[in-house]
């Protein structure tokens, strides 16, 4: 398991002008540690072929692993080819927003063939996370999509508090190639009464690939986000070599 922050966390500052990107991308090697970023689409103040350049030659000069972008929806043809001039392998998708339109699911299937079609093309895995209000809500739902879609360039972004027991959990991470998970209380995560990081280390010890962490824009800034991603990093490091 290797440990990655999310641009997300830090928009408030990005959008109050006291962090830039290239700042951030500093703050993740120097300061939190962690082994890779994930660029979220809405927050790059530019997308042109030097500042992107320009984004992934600093991730190589800190030693930083750019695990993947991140969409509100499903990839189009510019975040593919974003995260390709990053050199981002996977692209963090979202189902549409949950409808009771009888339509809606079989549109959303077409939309996924669609765009694994095109992620195939860009050669960038599309991994679509379970997040509450979509139609991919649940674990349930992303074993229902990689069904219909039977895509092997659609996998999934696992929130694993979302499984509901251990065989489910396993087979799910076998299809995940990231994994999500946003920190709620960044004041208490990876202490030793957060059953949050506790299970996470639990559930993820045979995992192989990144947990992204993120947090509420509003405390990203905060002491209290390191502290936690800190935490985490010496649980983690504690339970590899317990």
């Amino acid at each position: 398991m290797k440990i990655a922050v999310s641009s997300a966390a830090f928009a408030a500052a990005f959008t109050a002008g006291t962090t830039t990107q290239l700042e951030w991308l500093d703050a993740c090697a120097n300061e939190l540690e962690v082994d890779g970023v994930v660029f979220a689409l809405a927050d790059f103040p530019r997308t042109d072929a030097e500042y992107l350049a320009q984004l992934k030659k600093s991730a190589t000069d800190l030693g930083l692993t750019v695990a993947a972008i991140a969409t509100d929806a499903l990839p189009d043809a510019d975040a593919f080819a974003i995260a390709s001039a990053i050199g981002a392998p996977l692209a963090i998708a979202r189902a549409p927003v949950a409808s009771d339109d009888a339509n809606a699911w079989s549109a959303f299937v077409e939309s996924a063939k669609t765009c694994a079609r095109a992620a195939k093309r860009a050669g960038v895995v599309v991994a679509l996370a379970n997040v509450p209000g979509t139609l991919c809500a649940t674990t349930s739902d992303l074993k229902r999509i990689a069904y219909d879609v039977d895509g092997s360039w659609l996998r999934y972004a696992l929130d694993p508090l979302a499984a509901r027991d251990g065989d489910e959990l396993a087979a799910l991470l076998a299809k995940a190639v990231i994994v999500t998970s946003a920190i709620g209380d960044v004041a208490s995560f990876a202490t030793s009464g957060d059953a949050h990081a506790h299970r996470l280390l639990r559930d993820l010890a045979r995992f192989r690939g990144f947990v992204v962490f993120d947090a509420d824009a509003s405390v990203a800034q905060s002491s209290a986000y390191h502290d936690a991603i800190a935490r985490f990093a010496a649980l983690r490091a504690a339970a590899l070599y317990a």
